[in-house]
């Protein structure tokens, strides 16, 4: 048996640690060796700080990333942060050396804005607020982060000049196949052992949060399925479902359509050519060039447009999932955009609308 992987934490706890241990030194004169935040599971985390740096108008604190056993680009980077207060009570962010900013599109932040993700400024603003309420100009730094964005797809996504700090969960989990196989089968032999017939199939937290949100799930019927589409479906087919739901961000999902059932990065073919092409093929009329799939709903295509073109999406997911793997279900399909707000969908939604009617009652 293979010895377990080790975890790590991202990029955005990186930051958010960093953070607090500035503000401490800022606000409260504190000289800290090691600081602990609260993770978006509600859990804590408490990491060493590598660096302490005290000026008449700021601070900085610098923290190393550690992937643990994730082969992540990012491993053994120093991310540092520093805080200069501001008038008022806002956290306003900036992109230091090594941090990216975005220059197109279709992203989950504006153009112009450091390429600091939702999650973790959210991190980052809770870290400090459990020391001060003033405001403060947030600055991300990471050391060598522009050699270090020539390895992701950053470059490819318009944000240039460094990294993203990202992270939805705070933590690393490191890749295996097999181990991570293993865990997604467990997550859905608990779905079974709760008496679902009705499971819902997500990549992550982002469709998890969507899901509940929409339908106001039991917690053990939703299922992360990570980019693992193939073996999780195949695993349930096997299982006395009477329907099953997909759900997720068309820049994942888009791939099934195209007979890719691992949505890993590195082992399928970007979905922005295949929606791009459908959207034309919907609208009978060229888009504007864009380089993701969120700017293709978001900012190519009006309300209705976006309807009908994420429909069409989905009935083509719908489609080609029912004849890879055949079953006395036939999938459902949801789109959400980055905000988990809905696009479209495909099928009959009636088993997941009925379990919600009924808690309303």
């Amino acid at each position: 048996m293979s010895a377990e992987l080790k975890g790590g934490i991202t990029t955005g706890s990186c930051a958010a640690l960093a953070a607090k241990a500035a503000a401490l030194l800022l606000f409260r004169h504190e000289r800290v060796e090691q600081v602990e935040i609260a993770l978006p599971d509600g859990s804590r985390l408490m990491w060493p700080v590598a660096s302490l740096e005290r000026s008449d108008d700021s601070a900085e604190a610098s923290i190393i990333k550690d992937a643990g056993d994730d082969p992540d680009v990012t491993h053994g980077a120093r991310i540092r942060v520093r805080l200069t207060p501001s008038r008022g009570t806002e956290v306003i962010f900036r992109a230091g050396p090594g941090v990216g900013t975005v220059t197109l599109p279709g992203l989950a932040l504006a153009v112009g804005e450091a390429a600091i993700n939702p999650v973790p400024r959210t991190m980052i603003i809770a870290a400090i607020r459990e020391v001060t309420e003033h405001g403060v100009m947030v600055t991300v730094a990471v050391d060598g982060g522009e050699e270090l964005a020539a390895k992701t797809f950053n470059p490819k996504l318009g944000i240039e000049g460094g990294i993203s700090i990202i992270g939805t969960s705070g933590r690393v989990r490191p890749f295996s196949a097999p181990a991570l196989q293993q865990s997604l089968k467990c997550a859905l032999d608990i779905c079974v052992a709760s008496a679902t017939t009705a499971p819902v199939f997500v990549p992550g937290n982002m469709g998890r949060n969507a899901a509940l949100r929409a339908f106001h799930l039991k917690t053990q019927q939703v299922v992360e399925v990570s980019n693992e589409w193939g073996y999780m479906l195949e695993q349930a087919q096997a299982q006395p479902f009477t329907a099953l739901l997909m759900l997720g961000h068309p820049g994942k999902l888009a791939k099934l359509a195209m007979g890719q059932w691992n949505t890993h990065s590195g082992q399928s073919d970007s979905a922005v050519p295949f929606v791009a092409d459908l959207a034309h093929q919907v609208l009978q009329r060229p888009l504007t060039d864009t380089t993701t799939v969120e700017g293709v709903f978001m900012e190519c295509l009006t309300d209705p447009q976006r309807r009908r073109v994420a429909d069409r999406l989905a009935e083509a997911i719908q489609r080609n999932t029912a004849a890879r793997f055949p079953a006395c279900w036939q999938p459902q399909v949801v789109l959400i955009n980055l905000k988990g707000d809905i696009l479209g969908s495909a099928g009959d939604l009636q088993p997941w609308l009925r379990h919600l009617e009924q808690e309303s009652l």
